[in-house]
């Protein structure tokens, strides 16, 4: 088979799959788990893959899944991400009723589609024409959420886990060690009836990185009648944000910065005052250097409210390594924006979008790296009414996107693979992001 006998044949493949793609991202929409708690879904993945008779690799960094793919040469290896996790959206209609989770941000797309790519490499037997491997990867804890749990219990006392979000997991344990480049893709609301969009998808764009804080500020407890007998936690906190507020206007435009803390305990009981609040919050931004300056603002001024309320009440900052700025490969972008325009047309995809904070920004510092947005759902993205707007676009198309995708770097002796990975500069090696970039230690943690 040719390149073109090839997508059109993964394409057949995934048209013929469609009913069950789409019953899978529906069962995994209705059953929303957040991350490194992807159980549930985890098996569904497994049960789909087991059908289609395919080897996989369960519970890779708690729930994630490793599907391979062997061509008939080994010149490049592609991996094809999808993600596991929910987010916390507890009044969107199909939230889980004892965990507040719900697909409000496309995941359970992403993970049917990989589905459907497995389908597709399976069924036309492609692989015996590429010159290069795939290994499908179904990621947990693409959310940096619940941070004080992954902290304390999952790391801190389980052990299972080193690092807050998944595809930093991946890269510490090894997964990406031989793999040459990546490619994904994220859910777009392009079907609102009262904002209709043409462009159905673009080849990756701009993106923030971020890095994490938890903060406990502690005081001195004492019946709320008799507030001069205690230190107010709570008043502590409340400077330290307004401290967060009167820095906001040094951050520059260009940077994008954005701070949006949230109070996860403001005390125990409403007549005793406050002795152990706590806050967690991102810090934002396009660059490197601008997230770290406008930390170490946030930090001075959360110490500062302690500080405030006299020796007896202190602030403990963990620093918590978010994710970090987005460093795409435009060599591969050029295939990924070819084979959109192939699967969508070319009026309607163009080459460079917004994009969010991701944890895939953290494998693009280390090996060529996209993730290309693609339309079909409908609402608002961590919203309440965020859905899907049509499955065709955000299931198939969506898989298709990966396929094509595939083929045109593996096929012809892995020419434009081969092309792309001559042509990439790492930001980082594997061994300087994790130690600058996540602080772990070398010999202990990785």
């Amino acid at each position: 088979m040719n390149v073109q006998e090839m997508k059109a044949a993964v394409c057949a493949a995934i048209d013929k799959n469609a009913e069950k793609i789409i019953a899978l991202g529906e069962s995994i929409f209705n059953e929303p788990e957040l991350g490194y708690k992807e159980f549930k879904t985890a098996a569904k993945i497994q049960a789909a893959l087991d059908e289609i008779g395919l080897e996989h690799q369960d519970g890779v960094a708690v729930t994630g899944i490793l599907t391979p793919f062997k061509g008939r040469d080994h010149k490049a290896h592609l991996a094809l991400m999808g993600e596991l996790d929910a987010v916390l959206v507890k009044d969107h209609p199909n939230a889980d009723p004892v965990t507040g989770a719900a697909h409000a941000c496309g995941h359970f797309a992403q993970a049917a589609a990989l589905v459907g790519v497995a389908y597709a490499l399976k069924e036309t037997g492609v692989m015996e024409h590429l010159d290069g491997d795939i290994t499908l990867m179904h990621v947990p804890a693409e959310e940096f959420v619940e941070l004080e749990w992954r902290k304390k219990d999952l790391i801190d006392t389980q052990g299972a886990v080193k690092l807050l979000g998944g595809k930093q997991e991946f890269i510490r344990l090894g997964v990406f060690d031989n793999v040459d480049m990546m490619v994904m893709q994220h859910s777009r609301a392009t079907e609102d009836e009262d904002r209709p969009q043409e462009i159905k998808a673009d080849a990756g764009g701009t993106g923030m990185g971020f890095v994490g804080r938890m903060i406990q500020y502690t005081g001195k407890a004492s019946h709320a009648a008799a507030p001069h007998m205690g230190v107010n936690a709570l008043k502590a906190a409340q400077l330290g944000l307004a401290g967060i507020d009167a820095n906001r206007e040094t951050f520059r435009d260009q940077d994008t910065i954005r701070v949006h803390p949230i109070i996860t305990k403001g005390g125990d009981l409403v007549n005793v005052v406050p002795d152990d609040v706590r806050l967690e919050t991102y810090v934002r931004g396009l660059s490197v250097d601008a997230v770290l300056d406008a930390a170490a603002k946030v930090d001075r001024a959360l110490q500062a409210g302690a500080y405030a309320m006299g020796p007896e009440c202190h602030c403990n900052i963990t620093h918590l390594p978010g994710y970090i700025i987005p460093y795409e490969s435009e060599e591969l972008k050029d295939v990924v924006f070819d084979n959109l325009k192939y699967v969508w047309g070319e009026d309607k995809v163009k080459r460079n979008g917004g994009g969010g904070s991701t944890d895939a920004s953290d494998v693009s510092v280390i090996i060529p790296t996209v993730h290309f947005n693609n339309g079909g759902a409908k609402g608002i993205g961590h919203g309440n009414n965020y859905c899907v707007g049509n499955p065709e676009y955000i299931y198939l198309n969506a898989a298709k996107g990966m396929a094509c995708t595939a083929i045109d770097l593996l096929a012809n002796g892995a020419e434009k693979a081969l092309h792309v990975k001559e042509n990439f500069k790492p930001f980082m090696t594997k061994e300087e992001y994790l130690t600058k970039w996540c602080q772990l230690e070398p010999g202990k943690d990785f």
